[in-house]
């Protein structure tokens, strides 16, 4: 069971410095534009969310790529190349040289949020899979609460090329409990190995294994919700609240706490809720045992919403926007934990090709959200905007359970490689 939480808590630190290398750039962007001499607002936002859009990209390759070489091997070698690039990101000259880095970056970067599920599904039986899950699925999302938090500070005592190298030191560092605390944990690599090392030592060939021969779209909506509120937080809190660079990155932590605390309470009830239903259906088990949360959650996030945009259009006290994001963020993560359980359940053995698929089509919501959203809040301000969204998480977001509850299995059926 040690070994299970090492593995746990090591996949979590890999996924955990991905968002934060995403987001700590943000407070920074103004530096960087005035030395790379960037002119174009959009070629700003660029050298943000092009980390983003590599996340489209990676985990293509490596699910995959973690099913036919094991997800350890795959993990360091991601990370390494991380590193490598992420220090490029900190010497660029050109603002060409640094927006061709972060998307290297943001490649390798992409294989612990493709891979992490997989290895969750190695080690835990559905039983257990919820609390892990629940820690695993937190890093995503704390991580934008401490990149720009850090980012800020740094940005305003040192050079923003601080911001790309003390990333590529916690890299690093991550790199080395890797290789301390993560084993190979994908079985068919591991019968291959042993089949490999029997046939060595026996002489006999005959060792051999068998291996050798709805719910993305709605994930997509709420990582892409996600970032578009916190596209907002640089003109709320500097332009209606008139707070400093260092003193509006402390806004980001309200967003850690709503995660903290749905994260806390559903990781405990989930596994809970699961066992009971199991054992009401002659101790069978099937993913839809993991949607019941989302019934609440889905409730959440519209709240969070409408709470934080007329809070933010009426300029009442800084509290009360904040009192919606967290509101808000308790809403996503029990939503967002569920589901990724939920296709963690589903794919078991593929878990990573599955989660794989998952984060190319949220990432492109990630990328593309924050796009539209100066045009939005500039036609309908914050309280209608937030509104609008709001209504479309009612629309979208509560019927979502009901629709996974009932058709979830008979969606499943359709797929060769979903357990059972």
């Amino acid at each position: 069971m040690s070994k299970k939480w090492a593995v746990t808590i090591t996949v979590s630190l890999f996924t955990f410095i991905s968002p934060v290398s995403s987001s700590m750039v943000a407070p920074a962007l103004t530096k960087i534009a005035d030395e790379l001499k960037i002119q174009s607002e959009v070629e700003t936002q660029l050298t943000l969310s092009i980390f983003v859009l590599a996340y489209a990209v990676g985990p293509l390759c490596f699910g995959p790529l973690s099913e036919i070489f094991g997800r350890a091997y795959v993990l360091q070698f991601s990370n390494l190349c991380y590193v490598g690039w992420n220090l490029g990101c900190g010497f660029a000259q050109t603002a060409g040289q640094l927006i061709a880095f972060r998307f290297m970056s943001g490649i390798a970067r992409s294989a612990p949020l493709a891979i992490g599920g997989g290895v969750l599904s190695d080690c835990w039986n559905a039983d257990q899979r919820g609390k892990a899950v629940g820690i695993y699925s937190l890093a995503p999302l704390l991580g934008p609460v401490v990149g720009p938090i850090a980012g800020g500070f740094i940005a305003e005592t040192s050079s923003w090329r601080w911001v790309f190298w003390s990333t590529s030191i916690a890299g690093a560092v991550i790199q080395l409990f890797g290789l301390a605390f993560l084993p190979e944990t994908y079985t068919p690599t591991l019968l291959k190995r042993r089949a490999k090392t029997l046939r060595k030592e026996s002489g006999d060939l005959r060792y051999y294994t068998e291996f050798d021969s709805m719910i993305a779209l709605y994930m997509a909506y709420l990582f892409g919700l996600f970032y578009l509120l916190l596209s907002t937080f640089p003109g709320v809190w500097e332009g209606v609240y008139g707070e400093s660079v260092g003193i509006r990155g402390l806004n980001y932590i309200s967003l850690g706490i709503g995660f903290v605390l749905g994260a806390q309470v559903n990781a405990r009830a989930s596994d809970r809720i699961f066992r009971q239903l199991k054992i009401k259906r002659n101790n069978t088990a099937v993913p839809e045992f993991r949607i019941p949360a989302m019934f609440i959650g889905s409730l959440f996030i519209p709240v969070g919403l409408f709470w934080y945009g007329w809070s933010v259009q009426a300029r009442i006290h800084w509290v009360m926007p904040n009192i919606g994001i967290v509101i808000f963020s308790i809403g996503s993560i029990i939503c967002l934990q569920c589901m990724q359980t939920y296709v963690i359940d589903s794919y078991t053995r593929f878990a990573a090709s599955g989660l794989a698929a998952v984060v190319v089509l949220r990432s492109l919501a990630g990328f593309s959200f924050p796009l539209f959203a100066p045009y939005m809040y500039q036609a309908l301000n914050y309280g209608w905007g937030n509104s609008l969204l709001g209504l479309l998480s009612i629309v979208i977001g509560v019927p979502a359970p009901f629709l996974f509850w009932f058709f979830g299995a008979k969606l499943r059926g359709t797929s060769r490689y979903a357990s059972g």
